[in-house]
C-alpha cells in the first residue's frame, strides 16, 4: 500500500482516538478509553508504515495539519466548541499549508 494511503488511515484512526479521548472523561468511561488506546495504536502503526516511503517531515506535517483541521471541525459539531475569526484564520492557514505540501512539494512523491 502506498505511503499516503497508510497516512490517510493513520489520520482517520487518530481523529477517532482523539474524539474518543474527549468522551473518555479523563479515562473514567471504559468504552471511549479503549477506543482511544486502540485508535492511537492503529494510528501510530499506520504512520510508521507511511514513513517507510514518505519523508518523516512530510508525514508529520500532513498528519498534524489534517488532524488539527478535522478535530476542530468535529469539536465544533459535537461539542459546540466554536472558533472566533482569528481561530478560523489560523485553521485556514494550517489547511493551506497542507495543500501547498500536497500540490507543490516533490518530497511527497
Amino acid at each position: 500500500m502506498p505511503g499516503m494511503a497508510w497516512l490517510s488511515i493513520a489520520i482517520v484512526a487518530e481523529v477517532i482516538a482523539t474524539t474518543a479521548l474527549k468522551a473518555s472523561d479523563g479515562f473514567r468511561n471504559a468504552l471511549p478509553s479503549v477506543v482511544t488506546g486502540v485508535g492511537y495504536f492503529i494510528a501510530f502503526w499506520c504512520m510508521s508504515q507511511a514513513m517507510r516511503t514518505v519523508p518523516v517531515g512530510i508525514v508529520y506535517a500532513i498528519w498534524s495539519g489534517v488532524g488539527i483541521v478535522l478535530i476542530t471541525a468535529i469539536a465544533w459539531v459535537l461539542y459546540r466548541q466554536i472558533l472566533d475569526v482569528p481561530g478560523l484564520v489560523g485553521i485556514g492557514l494550517i489547511l493551506a499549508g497542507v495543500i501547498v505540501i500536497q500540490v507543490f512539494s516533490k518530497a511527497t512523491a
